[in-house]
């Protein structure tokens, strides 16, 4: 399966903490939100599925190692995955160890379809400061918008504008850059200034707000494809309302 075939989502919350009992609400909150989807294998070295017969139990184990693994729905052919990442302080914005939560599934009309409820059970199940869900191949294009020296060029390949590297960031509720559908919790929201009833009609026309306050921002109808002039022209209206995402407003 392709990049371009997978719909990926990525959060980032704070660190997990030892005995923390997130890994297994955000797994509920997965299952919760995909129909049918029972995420209760978890993977062979060799690639293959493995029951997990007491699977809430052997969350909370990892979970008290301050871990949450990677666990599958066990059908390889519409595989579905769920982990977990710590990022360490010297990494992260404001110098916070951070937990960078990533799933994928296929990319089709059923993933579409759930992928609002999904992103956000996931994001407020993790206490996340912010997230999104795109395409697969999403992180080829952000590789080119990072300003990885003084020197960088002030647009990316794509005409987009160039982004702070994470650790520049001043804080851990600030996005280092857009995705399609993008969580921003109630902090993430108020850091970028966001919602402006004057200046984002409509993007609130696109937008959830969420139990916990945060939000749900969809920037296009159907999935990011950089390929695509009327999803650039998105992003980069996007980018320019927010300067504060990608710590842009910082230089």
């Amino acid at each position: 399966m392709t990049t371009h075939s997978l719909l990926a989502f990525t959060i980032y919350a704070p660190a997990l903490m030892h005995n923390d009992g997130r890994p297994l609400t955000v797994v509920h909150a997965m299952e919760r939100a995909f129909p049918g989807l029972r995420m209760e294998w978890e993977i062979s070295k060799e690639g293959h599925p493995i029951a997990l017969p007491q699977r809430d139990s052997w969350i909370e184990e990892a979970a008290s190692r301050r871990r949450l693994p990677l666990l599958c729905n066990g059908d390889e052919s519409y595989p579905v995955t769920l982990s977990g990442l710590e990022t360490p302080a010297r990494q992260a914005p404001g110098g916070q160890p951070l937990l960078d939560i990533h799933a994928q599934l296929p990319l089709d009309a059923v993933a579409i379809e759930n992928a609002t409820n999904m992103l956000a059970g996931i994001a407020e199940s993790a206490r996340g400061f912010w997230g999104h869900a795109s395409q697969g191949s999403f992180g080829v294009e952000i590789s080119e918008q990072l300003r990885r020296s003084a020197n960088a060029p002030k647009l990316s390949p794509r005409g987009l504008p160039m982004l702070e590297m994470p650790w520049h960031l001043r804080a851990p509720t600030i996005p280092h850059y857009l995705g399609w559908l993008n969580y921003w919790s109630e902090a993430a929201a108020q850091a970028i200034g966001f919602p402006d009833a004057a200046r984002d009609a409509e993007l609130l026309s696109h937008s959830r707000r969420t139990p916990a306050g945060g939000w749900v921002v969809q920037l296009t109808e159907a999935p990011l494809d950089y390929d695509n002039p009327e999803h650039i022209e998105a992003l980069r209206r996007a980018y320019e309302r927010f300067p504060a995402i990608g710590g842009r407003d910082s230089r």
